[in-house]
């Protein structure tokens, strides 16, 4: 189990990355690694969606007012972005699905009790996913000058921005926040509706994550004959309240360079995190 000196570090710089477009995941793994804790572990994957869960409470206490103005009040606006959240996460879920099937039935065929999750920890992969979201942002950045094409999601954006999204489920490094918001740009839609869909999705698919972590847990657990399930989850609920105040700095950046046209420079960060991730792989060879 880690200290709570390490969940501090670990929620700081969970709640920092996982709201700017950097991939939170990748820089937990990293940081779990150079700690010395195997990332791919139950406790650790429950660990960072716990720190999930503090960002996620982050963006509702940012976003809540905005999203009260423009969806809940005028006529048949909530119910129109309802649909748009509900089909890009139906998108999402089928897509983040069937990628976890794949990656388990085809490339990890012949590990016993793969599962995805076991590739967190792999760093080359990490960088290769940092790689090519900062390409996505860089790509997406340039257009930012131009003026958007849309002036509201369509059903056709919400999908593709959920297709995105699934994408991003099994891959560290592969930002959630970066790579949606960046279809977005490229589809033509406005800044500021694009922060608040994007991180209304996260609202959305964070509880499922919880879900799907909290079994995995306690399956672990029911098998090695540990009954005290329950205290594995204190380490994750202190590091909520570190993230979540983390979280709420990191949007209000994010908010300024996305609306002030500095969008790509996230990009050429993922691209130097994305070296400095393969530095510490063969360093530590």
């Amino acid at each position: 189990m880690l200290n709570y000196y390490q969940i501090l570090i670990l929620a700081l710089i969970q709640g920092a990355c996982e709201l700017l477009p950097v991939s939170s995941s990748a820089h937990v793994a990293v940081a779990e690694k150079l700690m010395g804790v195997d990332p791919s572990s139950p406790e650790m994957t429950m660990l960072l969606v716990m720190l999930h869960t503090g960002t996620m409470f982050a963006v509702l206490g940012y976003f809540w007012r905005h999203w009260k103005r423009h969806y809940f009040s005028p006529p048949g606006k909530l119910k129109t972005f309802l649909v748009q959240i509900v089909w890009a996460t139906a998108c999402t879920v089928l897509v983040g699905y069937g990628l976890k099937e794949v990656i388990e039935k085809v490339f990890m065929r012949g590990v016993p009790h793969a599962e995805v999750e076991d590739l967190f920890g792999n760093l080359p992969l990490i960088a290769g996913a940092l790689a090519a979201v900062g390409v996505l942002i860089i790509v997406a950045g340039l257009r930012e000058g131009k003026s958007p094409r849309h002036t509201e999601v369509q059903p056709a954006h919400a999908c593709w921005i959920g297709v995105v999204q699934g994408i991003c489920l099994p891959f560290r490094g592969f930002s959630r926040s970066g790579s949606t918001i960046s279809t977005g740009l490229l589809l033509g839609l406005p800044r500021r509706q694009l922060e608040e869909f994007s991180f209304a999705l996260a609202v959305v698919i964070t509880p499922l994550a919880i879900g799907k972590e909290a079994l995995r847990l306690i399956h672990e657990h029911a098998f090695s004959g540990n009954s005290s399930v329950l205290r594995l989850f204190v380490p994750g609920l202190v590091g909520m309240v570190f993230s979540f105040v983390a979280g709420l700095l990191a949007l209000d950046l994010l908010t300024r360079w996305l609306e002030g046209g500095r969008w790509k420079f996230f990009g050429y960060y993922c691209l130097l995190a994305a070296a400095g991730v393969l530095a510490i792989h063969f360093t530590r060879m």
